[in-house]
């Protein structure tokens, strides 16, 4: 019984050893070059929200032409966890759906959403729409529909949908 105490102990411990410089990494300047991880396509020629898993200095930025997909790739078991930041537009500071902005991101866990709105994903589908406030977030469901969430609240059913992956969903379109 003591080794599986000790190991239990050294299991919650392990997180407060991590290295606090991967936690914090600033978001990327979304350029031409940006590539979506599900779709493999260019994010610029998509409208609506999108997102960024920032994974180190050295690597980059995971991109994904959705913020659905952003919140889903967090949600996939499979998907990297020890990341450096998780990044979606804040649809406030955007000049329109059609251009969401190269550098309107907002920390993905902080963000306000609108959950079943009217309005689709860039490469179609269901979106959840992203916030900084939920002021903003509470005037978008008013005038296209749809409910307010905080990240902790979305269930994986309202982003995964169904028993479909955000990556299966983009393979379909394409």
């Amino acid at each position: 019984m003591k080794p599986l105490l000790i190991a239990a102990l050294l299991t919650l411990a392990l997180p407060a050893c991590r290295d606090e410089t991967t936690a914090a990494l600033p978001p990327v300047t979304m350029t031409a070059e940006a590539i979506g991880r599900y779709c493999g396509m260019n994010l610029m020629e998509h409208e609506g929200p999108k997102g960024q898993v920032v994974l180190s200095k050295e690597m980059g930025a995971y991109w994904f032409s959705s913020a659905r997909d952003t919140v889903a790739f967090s949600m996939m078991p499979d998907e990297v966890k020890d990341h450096g930041g998780l990044y979606v537009s804040d649809m406030a500071k955007a000049a329109s759906w059609a251009d969401p902005g190269a550098d309107n991101w907002i920390d993905a866990t902080k963000a306000f959403y609108v959950v079943g709105s009217t309005m689709q994903a860039g490469m179609g589908g269901a979106e959840i729409v992203p916030f900084g406030s939920r002021v903003a977030a509470e005037a978008f469901a008013a005038d296209k529909g749809g409910s307010v969430q905080t990240f902790d609240k979305l269930t994986p059913d309202e982003v995964l949908g169904a028993g479909e992956t955000a990556a299966e969903e983009a393979g379909d379109a394409h």
